[in-house]
């Protein structure tokens, strides 16, 4: 039996600031009980998609508290407020006392996340992704110029299936006899009842634009989670062992934004709507997990977006793996480091375009202290000293605020 829920009320007078952007260490939450808060940042990408005025039910500082990263927000009281503050670690009996309220969070998390997500594709990428089945045949001849066949045939199969009328589905079929026997690693559907489900490398797990009913926890193994808009691919993470994907499509019932592929052999867990719900009220370890994944999505995005702003391409390939070092929490003094993606990588995580992309990255081998590593069948960038990363990014972000200063002040 669980006891009850002990959560503490905390007043703070009008103006009074309750979290300020960039600290870090933060072990508590708000839910706002009376009372108005204005979120802001120190660099506005984008603006937010509820506004950045919170009221009464509203929660601010989850982010941070549960993913254990810097606050990415400062939040103000313009009223004088009543907040119920959360300790991280009742957030598993919060799940089970409240369930409605973990709800709210996780689905408010999955929808900040999907704008924040569209928002950086429009930024790097200068065009929107289309979330509908027709994008489908993009994506597989995309994947066929690329000469990567188990992707191609896997998303010409599934336009073929969710657009039977489609205006390329001749041409889908056509392709689909022609690259069949290059294909090594195809898995095309399983079983409702089949949870538990292993993926040869390169396989297709899912496509951008399919609509989704599952999520997937990942038992064995590591997935690439990837995006493709106008013939780019654009890597959005490299999940491991025990992290949750595909969770967006399910809790919204909206298709697929980006695609999902074995980044090696891996073994996962489909859990569909029926089962999340059980979950929910059953196993809040597995909810309190999804939460801190989408968490630290949410961070990470909000770095991603900032990067847009970097002006040097030099300067945005630098940021991009001092963010994956952030991300995986690596000490700035700690040396050597081998990051798990390789140059090509790095081109498409900052939306460079490829041709632009290997010039820059001609020039930024040229620093002695970042080196590629050939490990087995893939590239790796390994770097002889972390704090190279550091100096070199605050260095292009301080030339950054220099430059905007300089247009600011010349009226640009």
């Amino acid at each position: 039996m669980t006891g009850p829920l002990q959560l503490t009320f905390v007043n703070y007078k009008k103006d009074s600031y309750i979290v300020v952007e960039g600290k870090s260490g933060e072990d508590r939450f708000f839910i706002i009980r009376q009372g108005k808060v204005r979120l802001s940042k120190d660099i506005e990408v984008v603006e937010e998609e509820r506004g950045n005025v919170l009221g009464p039910g509203d929660f601010f500082g989850v982010v941070s508290t549960m993913s254990s990263h810097s606050q990415i927000e400062t939040a103000q009281a313009l009223t004088d407020v009543t907040l119920i503050s959360v300790m991280k670690e009742q957030y598993g009996q919060l799940i089970q006392n409240n369930t409605p309220v973990a709800m709210k969070i996780i689905l408010q998390f999955s929808k900040r996340m999907r704008y924040l997500d569209e928002a950086l594709t429009k930024l790097t990428l200068k065009n929107n992704a289309m979330e509908d089945p027709s994008h489908l045949f993009k994506v597989a001849e995309y994947y066929a110029r690329q000469s990567q066949y188990n992707q191609a045939f896997y998303a010409y199969h599934q336009y073929i299936k969710y657009c039977p009328n489609g205006e390329f589905v001749n041409q889908a079929r056509e392709r689909m006899m022609k690259i069949g026997p290059y294909t090594k690693a195809v898995k095309l559907d399983f079983k409702a009842d089949e949870f538990n489900r292993v993926y040869p490398k390169d396989s297709m797990i899912f496509s951008e634009g399919e609509p989704g009913e599952e999520l997937f926890i990942i038992q064995n193994g590591s997935v690439k989670i990837a995006k493709i808009v106008d013939n780019n691919e654009v890597l959005l993470a490299v999940l491991k062992t025990g992290d949750i994907f595909g969770e967006m499509a399910l809790l919204e019932s909206k298709p697929r934004a980006a695609c999902a592929v074995a980044y090696e052999d891996c073994r996962v867990m489909a859990v569909n709507r029926m089962n999340f719900e059980r979950m929910v009220g059953t196993q809040p370890q597995i909810v309190s997990r999804l939460t801190t994944l989408l968490a630290e999505r949410i961070w990470f995005i909000y770095k991603q977006l900032a990067n847009t702003l970097i002006s040097d391409p030099m300067g945005r390939m630098y940021d991009a793996l001092l963010i994956q070092l952030e991300k995986n929490r690596v000490p700035i003094n700690a040396s050597p480091y081998a990051f798990d993606f390789g140059p090509k990588e790095l081109v498409n995580m900052v939306g460079i375009p490829q041709q632009e992309g290997v010039l820059v990255l001609r020039k930024l081998m040229e620093n002695k202290k970042i080196q590629i590593l050939k490990e087995r069948d893939k590239d790796k960038i390994y770097v002889l000293d972390v704090s190279e990363i550091a100096k070199q990014t605050e260095y292009y972000r301080k030339m950054q605020k220099i430059e905007k200063s300089r247009r600011e002040s010349a009226g640009y």
